[in-house]
């Protein structure tokens, strides 16, 4: 039963919890922090609040322990822990015994790393500890009003000289699009508590796989048969997937890369897929942190893998090398060829050089690797790897469409000798080739042959 205000409960935090959990139970309430028990759609979780009236939501000693015990309490559980943050951080009235305390916070949150799902709902200010709070969770979902910094912009002019409002210093704009801070962005605060909800339910409620609906919409008029065309992969994604299921993280960051959550003949997965309308959608430095995170996080929460690939290589230039994406893109590599989970793999169009390797290929460890006909498996594309292996011989026909037809014809004979998807079959780089409309009934019968297995890594930054 719903909880109503009482001296001790704030009405702010009364008000979110009530939007947040079907029903709940106070375990205890400190000042400027309410913590509770409760459920969402029967689905059992640990929330807590902080209370932006109590010294704009500060956390003291008190509250911080508070904080803590939710954590572990969901971690004994095994149930999700979703916080609703509203704080200026550690209380300056309290000085260091507050920072010791904001410690204990980060501590008991890595303790659950990994082993149950933590979600921040970032509703306001946050900043200090109250911000790499949120950060040290699994998701961050921000609300309209939501500001997450590690100072504030007072601070920051004084220091650094700089002028910035609090919106463009740690607002859902920065943290959804620039930094990659917040997973997800909502309108309104119901939104964002909404999207919570739904959340606890995927993780909390992963389902198991059902042999009953394994037929779908037929995903192969989504993607253009010519390999140089553009589209939206999302579809795509959603085609494959339960109807309703799906929910998109870090949508606006990173985006020549989709990560998706939903649930695929029942079960609750991960997607990873290329969108081809984003820099046609090669692999970068940015993508490198975005997969490569959410395959050890889908990892250690037991979500099984399944790869969307239609990938021309990773992005070259300067910019690239100084942003680290060797770095970066190897956290991809490290992150799948580390996972446990049961892992899936679809090339629809292409995949291609080191990108072929990294999106969920057999030799990571994927357990089955499909391919619809025609996909183009290389190291490059026949075009490109004639430009390089006969640099001399079309440097010397000067005609240009005599030149061009010389393409063609290399081409050609560079795909007879390296093979392509023939050769991708024959030394086990490829499973199966299967036809577009069979894509959702292929994953749905081979996720409901492998054994469950569940991740067991911690899931913090890598």
């Amino acid at each position: 039963m719903t909880v109503t205000a009482g001296p001790e409960l704030a009405p702010t935090c009364v008000r979110r919890l009530d939007a947040l959990l079907d029903g709940w139970e106070v375990v205890e309430a400190v000042c400027g922090v309410v913590v509770a028990t409760g459920t969402i759609r029967g689905a059992h979780v640990v929330a807590f609040a902080t209370d932006p009236a109590v010294q704009g939501g500060a956390l003291g000693v008190e509250g911080c322990a508070a904080i803590s015990r939710a954590t572990d309490l969901a971690l004994l559980r095994g149930i999700p822990v979703i916080g609703i943050w509203h704080s200026g951080g550690a209380r300056l009235r309290e000085g260091v015994a507050s920072l010791a305390a904001v410690a204990g916070i980060f501590a008991a949150q890595t303790r659950a790393s990994g082993r149950v799902l933590q979600v921040s709902v970032v509703l306001g200010p946050a900043a200090g500890g109250a911000a790499y709070g949120p950060a040290l969770t699994d998701v961050v979902v921000m609300g309209p009003a939501g500001r997450v910094f590690v100072t504030g912009p007072d601070v920051v002019r004084r220091v650094t000289g700089e002028d910035v409002g609090m919106d463009r210093l740690g607002g859902p704009d920065t943290h959804g699009r620039i930094s990659g801070v917040a997973h997800l962005i909502a309108p309104t605060d119901d939104e964002a508590l909404y999207t919570a909800r739904r959340l606890a339910l995927l993780i909390g409620a992963q389902g198991r796989v059902s042999l009953d609906e394994l037929d779908g919409n037929d995903p192969g008029p989504l993607v253009p048969s010519d390999p140089r065309k553009s589209y939206d992969v999302r579809p795509l994604v959603r085609a494959v997937l339960d109807p309703g299921s799906h929910l998109e993280l870090h949508r606006d960051w990173a985006t020549s890369a989709v990560t998706m959550l939903g649930r695929l003949g029942g079960r609750a997965v991960g997607v990873v897929a290329n969108d081809p309308q984003v820099m046609a959608g090669c692999l970068d430095a940015a993508t490198g942190d975005k997969t490569g995170r959410f395959v050890q996080w889908c990892d250690g929460m037991g979500l099984p893998l399944v790869f969307l690939v239609d990938v021309p290589g990773y992005l070259p230039g300067v910019g690239q090398e100084d942003e680290g994406v060797l770095r970066r893109g190897a956290k991809l590599l490290h992150a799948y060829a580390g996972a446990s989970v049961p892992r899936l793999t679809v090339v629809t169009r292409k995949a291609y050089g080191g990108a072929f390797i990294a999106m969920g290929s057999k030799g990571l460890g994927a357990d089955r690797v499909f391919a619809w006909p025609g996909a183009q498996v290389d190291v490059m594309g026949a075009s490109a790897a004639v430009e390089v292996l006969n640099r001399r011989e079309l440097a010397a026909e000067k005609d240009p469409s005599a030149r061009a037809a010389l393409v063609l014809r290399l081409a050609a004979e560079h795909e007879a000798t390296t093979g392509g998807l023939t050769r991708a079959l024959e030394c086990g780089a490829v499973d199966e080739v299967i036809e577009p409309h069979q894509t959702r009934r292929r994953l749905i019968e081979t996720l409901a042959q492998l054994p469950h297995r569940k991740g067991t890594r911690p899931n913090g930054p890598l």
